[in-house]
């Protein structure tokens, strides 16, 4: 089907259709208002231009067969022309994602939500044992990958409401509705697109509150008022389902984060959290006008609106209202507190600050309580309950904000510590056994290694700050603001220790006969050689007694955290799943022999070259017992903003972890991955890692043909995020990040991390090893999930378009010894995920998904084509300040088109 015209012609319809053509006219109706805009502002000519090559690329997709001269009439282009072209092209991707979404979002609404389509025995033990033992946590991260400005993403969030708005009907017109999607898409076309400066740790807080504030403070609650709805079940719930964030903590290669980022960014949550709850607070004042003369009160409420300070004369019959602006006065009081200022809306009464959120949670239960004795229990649950759940989950602090530092800078921070004090001369230079025997040792002493009169290099005084900040915010906004501690390339069980030794200097770890550790020390399992290591490391940890002493503090449960993006660029997509895979099965198996319970915290990223791909499939395939106390998800750049960019999307996403999660709990059932199919997958494993390995740490010059062939460095002047695109000045693969590692892939339409290995795998062995895979693949959720993943992949890739940027590479003798070879894997491995799922072309089984990227590409291929051009302009010398902004726009247009690239 021909992709829309930006001439066509199109209007708003309310009308039933099916997923596709629905998400078609949507899309025909912007693009006709975004062609008229091209037409007003920049001239019919210009419109012409557009068009004519629009409709050549749709052409050519239609009928499958290249269009010769598309690619030459693209490079003829004037530069001005190209950037024209790229950023009309570039926005109309955009709104194609804008029109998909919507179109989702209006489906939802006729449809059983997903935990409402859940079959699960409401009333088993085992379900409100989750409910009342497990947390369920997404948590936000800086993760540099989202390429949109803030001011793009609230343009579009503009355009999404006037959809909704459209939509629900009303006194609206939809005449006047096209108007208004007119002027924003105006808006939107005028706006620049790129970043003229970094964005900064502080940038990256204020936008990850604003996302908080849009959908999970009001959305977190509603989630739990349908968990207790399903179950039959009084609310507020415990704080089951809870928000996390990495954003101003996690310094892990990011020099910029540090103890003002971890001030700033618990203050602006506090700030979020605390305004909404003085609103609602306002608002249940309004609404709960009940008079004692009509309305009966509990003896605990009487004596809570006497204790008040309320002498407004018009609220003496009104003992809800007074109770409740007693609650709006002490939040205030408590605001001024912790943030060193009060609302803007002034308290009418002074009232002393709460100690704690559990003194406002009780405040809150007395006024539900009475409500509930004297006939009004549905006045309870509606406001009130969101605003219970609210203070149950998000506290005064609203995210849980986790620190995080790789092993290596503790291990030298450490080291200065211990040198300093006199312990050990030579830390570094000690054998695993000497270095557990040294710091179980200091954690048995009372006394502090750091003095105030001896100074201490930038990089032990940076790390000490921020423990100390973590200790002071933790005292301000209460133990749940800060509470785990993430160890980036742990190895060893030395690595656990070093940090409980920072924490012991800040007071967060408190020596003694039954030692206690304030945040949980969570390892992070990331390459290859980690994972198969993670067993061995965690039962030396436990057989430690300081460790079993922290963890029985601790409720006996111990958090892991899994690496996929590190492990994927170490052994590839195939070894990297399949290592997690059997990580997560080691790590199972040793919690039950040692009567400890583990709580994994999954490191996804939004390509699936890190991890991405289905969060419901993904939290279905995991292994037996996996989530029993819950589960954490990363979620990490463009997917944050396409997840829970809008409030109803945000809320299904959340209902779709919460429902995959109880139902990976509940089902008990063996994955055929860890039974009879596990030698077949561990040898395929073996056989993806070393293609994979053969290929870009095996072949001479691989790492210069990467970046010759894809726009790596371009990438790196984006502007898109804080922290530097390597850990270390090097050069080599193994330094630089995963994120660039995927998403100059990506941008190159090879896609290479998210598949490669997989053909090599499943074609090694003989035709019996398809047949066999076809079998696994019809009993293993977990292989469905890992094939489904790649399939997605490989239909966004293009062999032709990564051709052309094989192009750029300068030794062409070296193009030519190694994109053969990609070509030949990427052949092998369609062919292979044809023949184990029986289709006949990909994504057969999912044509809602096909029609979506069959309806991108034709926008998509000529940006890469013009990127190329623009790369080998760029990379001649050429300095004209059009060629890099057209570069610059053609990446963010290609990773929307993409959508989940990074």
């Amino acid at each position: 089907m021909e992709a829309p015209s930006l001439d066509q012609t199109a209007s708003i319809s309310r009308e039933p259709a099916g997923t596709a053509d629905a998400s078609r006219a949507v899309l025909r109706l912007l693009g006709r208002l975004l062609g008229d805009v091209i037409r007003e502002t920049q001239g019919q000519s210009t419109f012409d231009q557009i068009e004519r090559i629009r409709s050549r690329s749709v052409g050519e997709h239609r009928r499958g067969e290249a269009d010769a001269g598309l690619g030459e009439a693209l490079e003829a282009l004037r530069l001005s022309d190209m950037v024209l072209l790229i950023r009309g092209f570039a926005i109309f991707s955009q709104l194609a994602n804008i029109a998909d979404d919507h179109v989702m979002r209006r489906e939802a609404l006729n449809e059983p939500s997903p935990l409402a389509r859940l079959e699960l025995d409401a009333a088993s033990p085992e379900a409100r044992r989750f409910l009342h033992q497990a947390v369920v946590t997404p948590v936000i991260t800086a993760h540099p990958t989202e390429v949109r400005r803030k001011s793009t993403l609230d343009r579009e969030t503009a355009i999404a409401a006037l959809l909704d708005a459209a939509d629900a009907g009303g006194r609206a017109t939809a005449a006047g509705i096209e108007t208004a999607l007119k002027r924003e898409i105006r808006i939107l076309w005028q706006t620049r697109m790129l970043r003229s400066e970094r964005i900064t740790v502080a940038d990256e807080i204020d936008n990850a509150v604003s996302f908080f504030q849009l959908t999970f403070l009001p959305q977190i609650p509603a989630l739990k008022r349908r968990l207790a709805t399903l179950f039959g079940l009084e609310g507020p719930l415990p704080a089951c389902f809870q928000l996390g964030s990495w954003v101003g903590g996690d310094r892990d290669g990011n020099p910029f984060v540090g103890a003002d980022t971890l001030d700033y960014a618990l203050k602006r949550q506090g700030q979020a959290v605390i305004d909404w709850l003085l609103e609602q607070l306002h608002a249940l004042g309004a609404e709960l006008s009940l008079s004692d003369e009509f309305a009966r009160v509990s003896e605990a409420l009487s004596a809570l609106a006497a204790t008040g300070q309320d002498a407004n004369p018009h609220r003496g019959d009104e003992p809800y209202r007074r109770v409740l602006v007693n609650c709006y006065g002490r939040l205030a009081s408590t605001r001024a507190r912790l943030l060193g200022a009060g609302p803007v809306r002034a308290s009418p009464i002074t009232a002393p600050a709460y100690a704690d959120p559990a003194d406002l949670a009780a405040d809150l239960a007395v006024v539900a309580d009475s409500l509930t004795a004297n006939q009004a229990g549905d006045i309870a649950q509606g406001r009130l309950l969101d605003v219970r759940e609210a203070v149950a989950s998000f506290g005064f602090h609203l995210a849980v904000v986790d620190l995080r530092q790789n092993s290596d800078v503790h291990e030298r921070v450490v080291a200065e510590l211990l040198t300093s004090a006199g312990v050990v001369a030579d830390y570094l230079g000690l054998p695993e056994s000497r270095r557990i025997a040294v710091l179980v040792a200091e954690l048995g002493n009372p006394r502090l290694l750091r003095s105030p009169y001896r100074d201490y290099g930038d990089e032990t005084a940076r790390e000490l700050a921020i423990v100390d900040a973590a200790a002071r915010l933790r005292r301000q906004f209460g133990p749940g603001a800060i509470a785990n501690y993430v160890i980036s390339k742990a190895a060893s069980v030395s690595d656990m220790l070093e940090v409980a030794i920072l924490l012991k200097e800040a007071g967060l770890f408190t020596p003694g006969e039954a030692p206690d550790c304030a945040l949980r020390i969570v390892p992070l399992f990331e390459t290859i050689d980690d994972l198969r290591a993670s067993a061995r490391v965690m039962s030396d940890w436990f057989d430690l007694a300081v460790a079993r002493a922290i963890l029985e503090r601790q409720g006996r449960l111990q958090e892991v955290m899994i690496g996929y993006s590190d492990s994927n660029k170490d052994g590839g997509y195939v070894t990297s799943n399949w290592e997690i895979r059997t990580a997560l099965n080691g790590l199972l198996a040793l919690a039950a022999q040692r009567g400890v319970e583990l709580r994994f915290f999954h490191g996804r990223g939004g390509a699936v070259g890190r991890g991405g791909g289905s969060s419901f499939e993904a939290i279905l395939a995991q292994p037996d017992g996996a989530v029993r106390r819950g589960i954490r998800i990363t979620e990490q750049g463009e997917v944050v903003a396409s997840k829970y960019g809008h409030p109803l999307g945000g809320l299904i996403s959340l209902e779709t972890i919460a429902a995959a999660a109880l139902t990976a709990d509940m089902a008990h059932e063996a994955d055929a991955a860890d039974g009879a199919f596990a030698d077949v997958l561990g040898a395929m494993s073996g056989e993806a890692f070393a293609a994979y390995r053969d290929l870009v740490y095996g072949t001479s010059g691989f790492e210069d043909y990467f970046r010759q062939s894809t726009p790596l460095r371009e990438i790196a002047d984006l502007k898109i995020g804080s922290r530097p695109a390597s850990r270390t000045p090097s050069t080599a693969i193994e330094d630089l990040r995963a994120i660039p590692w995927v998403f100059s892939w990506s941008q190159a339409r090879v896609m290479l991390p998210g598949w490669y290995g997989f053909g090599a795998a499943t074609t090694g062995a003989g035709p019996g090893r398809l047949e066999t895979l076809a079998r696994v693949h019809a009993a293993s959720p977990f292989f469905r999930s890992v094939v489904s993943n790649l399939e997605m992949v490989l239909a966004k890739s293009s062999l032709a378009i990564a051709a052309r940027y094989a192009e750029l590479v300068e030794d062409q003798a070296l193009a030519a010894a190694i994109f053969p070879r990609i070509e030949s894997e990427w052949n092998a491995s369609r062919d292979a995920v044809l023949a184990v799922t029986g289709q006949k072309a990909l994504l057969e089984n999912n044509p809602r998904l096909a029609e979506s990227i069959r309806l991108r590409l034709p926008y998509i291929d000529p940006l890469n084509v013009l990127q190329v051009e623009l790369l080998r302009r760029h990379r001649a010398g050429e300095t004209d300040a059009e060629i890099g902004q057209g570069i610059h726009m053609s990446i963010n247009g290609i990773a929307a088109g993409l959508r989940n690239s990074g």
